[in-house]
């Protein structure tokens, strides 16, 4: 049985620096406790079992896995878990992969840190909080064709600079299958070239660069 209302907090977040400054802004809080802090997903996934925060702010680009592997592992063992995704990246692919995972609130690092403890107070409160050019960016791209696992892959492909010949010895597909496959990735982007898809689908966070 909790003692004390207080919001109990905990960070996973690889860099340093940030790592000091949110914590630095959560205990200067009247509301707000830091029970705990990790660097990697496998320490947020043990982590989080010894604290039980009541909201976690999760990054999801960590040194061993995906903050949003991470949130998957946790909730299948704590479906109550809150947890806000803390992030520099803005895809709405990502951003609706986070979301589909559990996250109950999504932040960008650039944002005042007013914004970051309103949106943990309305978290611990049991709302989502999903930031209003977030929301409009998700609506921009609702109702997309998206990529097949296959295309992906090929984008992939395409980023690393392989030519189609390379791609269709690499995946075990015919040269002529892979232009198809780049054919349809680049409609669905609604990108002008091979070049263009793949900033595009960086940028949406379909891909990793």
């Amino acid at each position: 049985m909790k003692i004390s209302n207080r919001i109990r907090i905990l960070i996973v977040d690889d860099h340093p620096l940030l790592h000091e400054g949110l914590a630095a802004i959560i205990q200067c809080q009247h509301d707000m406790d830091l029970v705990g802090d990790a660097t990697s997903g496998c320490e947020a996934i043990r982590r989080y079992s010894q604290c039980m925060p009541d909201v976690t702010l999760m990054d999801l680009q960590l040194p061993d896995m995906s903050g949003i592997d991470a949130i998957i592992t946790i909730r299948s063992e704590f479906p109550e878990a809150r947890v806000i995704v803390l992030t520099t990246f803005a895809g709405d692919v990502e951003i609706q992969r986070a979301l589909e995972a559990g996250a109950r609130g999504y932040v960008l690092k650039s944002m005042p840190a007013g914004e970051l403890l309103d949106s943990i107070r309305q978290v611990h409160a049991g709302k989502k909080r999903i930031p209003p050019e977030i929301a409009a960016y998700l609506a921009e791209h609702f109702g997309d064709d998206p990529l097949t696992t296959r295309e992906v892959e090929i984008l992939r492909q395409l980023a690393g600079g392989n030519r189609n010949r390379d791609i269709a010895e690499k995946l075990f597909i015919a040269e002529e299958t892979v232009k198809a496959h780049i054919k349809h990735i680049i409609e669905k982007l609604g990108a002008n070239d091979r070049t263009q898809a793949v900033a595009i689908g960086a940028r949406r966070g379909i891909i990793q660069l």
